[in-house]
């Protein structure tokens, strides 16, 4: 019995996670009941729990994760400042009176919500209380609404900036350093939060392409579950459209760009896209806007002087254009600040200040609580040699490289039905990303492989959180049977998509090998 310990562990830990108890609980639970068992037995040291103190304290000073707070804020901001709601009205009217016109623009809508903002359940709930009664009002059939609502509200897990991303380049870039030791490489490479987001971007943007084109098949074949608008409406002037459009895409190219361009870390652009969505909430309240296009143009000012003329007043041998150079910055600094105080004082008498932070401060504490949780999980499971029983399970595996990789992907697809993507992130990826690195398989394409697949863990019965966002949105009409239904097509092109990038490899590589 004792060899199987960290079998049992493992089967333990799906078992109380599927009786509802709480995750970060459990893993503890689990790993310190296991620990004593192994103890017991002879077969675990525990003087390997002195390491977890080295742990916490890496895992709490990791810059990569810090971006995770960062990014929540900017999602939630934008949520809280009903910038989708804009969004939606204006590409509804858009391409409202094409067939199936209306699902488009919630597809094309999730993907800009995806792109500036990373948060799955911020997008389903807005086009699920918007977009999702306006399909119905005009003859959608209620699953392919339902679904298309879903899939779009998902491309946030997908498209770059995401939660899933920056835990996944951590996990990966981690993984790739313990291949590159067992192989006896001491001048590592590591995976950079820029080239996952990099790597990531086509895809992203294929799966958007896979939808957009169901969509319009679908109804071209079945014109009556995707209708045009039955009043036609006018389409919305060009003004309307770019203050709609503007916002998300400022956003996108001061984060993306920022990182892409490598300007600025993954922290610092996700510190400029919070500030960012705090200057454009702002903008939305009553008051004059001067001074918040002020601080606006201050920070982009300062960002070019930085990046051309970077200011260095410790130095010996300082002139009058560098102190010049001085007092402009402390000049653009002192304008910024002023915008942003402002913009916090309109937040608060708007009641979105305390939401967001509130909002904030729950979802980063429960994906660093299952992070470090995991960690006792993961260095228990290690201590009763459970990573050598994955290695020889997934070596064993028939066909190779391949067979080894489509029996992990096909683990994690399960796993997702029961799963929430941080802990199969956190728990099953360490385990067997180094193994199926050292097999051969490219890590940055792997990481995006196993993005999608995460990503799908969103739409799959019955725990899928997209589900469970829509099913509190939806208007009562629709059943939750309807809604899992919806789902079904979207999956299998999620399947498709996943196809496409395995045989298709230079989709996620061709990007981070040109920028970085």
């Amino acid at each position: 019995m004792s060899e199987y310990l960290d079998l049992l562990m493992f089967a333990a830990l799906i078992g109380a996670i599927l009786l509802g108890y709480p995750v970060a609980f459990t893993l503890t639970g689990v790993a310190v009941v296991f620990a004593a068992l192994g103890w017991a037995l002879g077969v675990f040291d525990v003087s390997l729990l002195g390491a977890l103190g080295q742990r916490v304290f890496g895992l709490l000073t990791n810059d990569v994760l810090i971006a995770i707070s960062l990014f929540v804020f900017m999602g939630v901001v934008l949520q809280q400042s009903r910038i989708a709601e804009d969004l939606l009205e204006t590409m509804g009217r858009l391409f409202g009176n094409l067939r199936g016109g209306l699902g488009v623009s919630v597809i094309l809508v999730g993907a800009l919500l995806a792109a500036s903002t990373g948060i799955v359940g911020a997008t389903v709930v807005a086009m699920g209380m918007i977009a999702l009664p306006t399909m119905l009002r005009n003859g959608y059939n209620p699953r392919l609404a339902s679904g298309v609502v879903c899939t779009a509200g998902t491309l946030g897990q997908i498209i770059p900036p995401s939660t899933l991303l920056i835990i996944l380049s951590d996990v990966m870039s981690n993984s790739y350093q313990q291949a590159q030791f067992r192989q006896g490489l001491f001048t590592i490479d590591t995976i950079s939060v820029g080239q996952t987001f990099a790597a990531a971007l086509l895809p992203g943007l294929l799966l958007v392409g896979i939808y957009i084109v169901y969509m319009l098949v679908k109804a071209w074949v079945t014109p009556a579950d995707a209708p045009a608008l039955a009043q036609p409406e006018e389409a919305p002037p060009r003004a309307k459209v770019l203050a709609a459009l503007l916002p998300p895409m400022v956003l996108i190219v001061a984060v993306l760009g920022s990182i892409l361009g490598g300007i600025a870390t993954p922290s610092e652009a996700a510190s400029v896209g919070a500030v960012g969505a705090l200057l454009l909430a702002a903008l939305r309240q009553d008051g004059p806007p001067f001074l918040i296009y002020g601080g606006g143009a201050a920070l982009l000012a300062l960002a070019i002087l930085a990046r051309f003329a970077p200011v260095r007043l410790q130095r010996d041998d300082i002139g009058a254009q560098d102190w010049l150079l001085g007092l402009i910055a402390v000049a653009l600094v002192a304008v910024a600040l002023a915008a942003v105080g402002l913009a916090l004082k309109r937040a608060w008498r708007a009641d979105i200040l305390k939401p967001v932070m509130t909002g904030t401060m729950t979802v980063t504490a429960m994906i660093f609580a299952t992070i470090l949780t995991a960690s006792v999980f993961s260095l228990v499971f290690r201590g009763l040699g459970g990573d050598t029983h994955v290695e020889e399970i997934i070596a064993a595996m028939p066909g190779g490289a391949d067979g080894a990789l489509l029996f992990v992907m096909a683990l994690i697809f399960v796993l997702g039905f029961f799963l929430d993507f941080v802990e199969i992130s956190v728990i099953l990826l360490p385990l067997v990303a180094p193994v199926l690195i050292l097999m051969g398989h490219d890590p940055v394409w792997l990481s995006i492989l196993i993005a999608i697949n995460l990503q799908t863990s969103f739409l799959t019965p019955p725990f899928g959180f997209s589900l469970f966002y829509l099913r509190g949105a939806a208007p009562k009409e629709v059943t939750t049977g309807q809604i899992y239904q919806g789902v079904l097509p979207f999956i299998a092109l999620q399947i498709l998509g996943m196809l496409v990038l395995w045989f298709w490899q230079p989709l996620a590589t061709v990007l981070p090998k040109l920028l970085f």
